[in-house]
């Protein structure tokens, strides 16, 4: 697998490099890609599906001057920022029994996931709510994917050092919550897992056998204009 550690300047242009991973890889026969990058500034991302309406509170944002954006898959709204070290996986499902269906390659890459931290850490981390990630119930790192014809992306964050007293702020209770949250409040909920960002890169890197740095990064300019730097793609639900 190739590996991409890359942060672009911008978080419409992280989106859009993810997407434009994906289609690279839709091509047949495109590469497989584990991608690491680690935001700049504070920002909020929508699920594909999200409300706006529902799951943030724009006011806040508006005066603070947190920009909105909506991601290509699906899952939960998210507040992300300095502290936050995000992967992509990009992978070809032909072929591969693992990746089939939506459940079948949620336990696969949550299982290898929860391994590798798990080894990492030396304590026993949890897969709940479907693709969370957790550490003695309380949740480090959110995950969603999106499926194509040949490929798919599948890609979350990791809390690390990220101020959890913004979430209160910025993003409202969810209105879909797993049942282990139990009604908790995002800073009785999140946690920031005690790593190095570093360190989680070379355990997902071994995870995944991503030993091949990407030759070349696709263009992601044209999806990053005509989506995610537009409110009619961001705010459009």
């Amino acid at each position: 697998m190739n590996d991409l550690d890359l942060t672009l300047p911008t978080p419409a242009a992280n989106l859009a490099c993810d997407e434009a991973l994906l289609d690279a890889c839709e091509e047949q026969p495109g590469p497989e890609v584990l991608r690491f990058w680690e935001p700049r500034d504070y920002f909020v991302v929508l699920g594909y599906s999200n409300h706006v309406a529902l799951e943030v509170n724009q006011s806040a944002c508006q005066k603070e001057n947190i920009n909105i954006y909506r991601r290509c898959s699906g899952g939960g709204t998210v507040l992300q920022g300095p502290g936050c070290l995000n992967y992509s996986l990009i992978l070809k499902m032909d072929g591969n029994d693992a990746l089939q269906n939506i459940a079948a390659t949620n336990i696969h890459i949550m299982g290898r996931q929860r391994d590798a931290l798990s080894a990492l850490l030396g304590r026993a981390v949890r897969v709940q709510g479907h693709t969370d990630l957790s550490l003695g119930g309380f949740k480090f790192s959110g995950n969603a994917q999106r499926r194509k014809r040949h490929a798919l992306i599948f890609h979350g964050t990791f809390l690390l050092h990220f101020d959890l007293s913004l979430m209160e702020k910025f993003l409202p209770m969810p209105s879909r919550q797993p049942d282990y949250r139990e009604g908790r409040p995002h800073q009785k909920f999140l946690m920031n897992l005690p790593l190095p960002a570093d360190a989680v890169r070379r355990a997902l890197r071994q995870a995944w056998s991503a030993d091949t740095e990407l030759e070349m990064v696709p263009d992601y300019q044209q999806l990053m204009m005509e989506r995610y730097s537009r409110d009619d793609w961001n705010l459009k639900h």
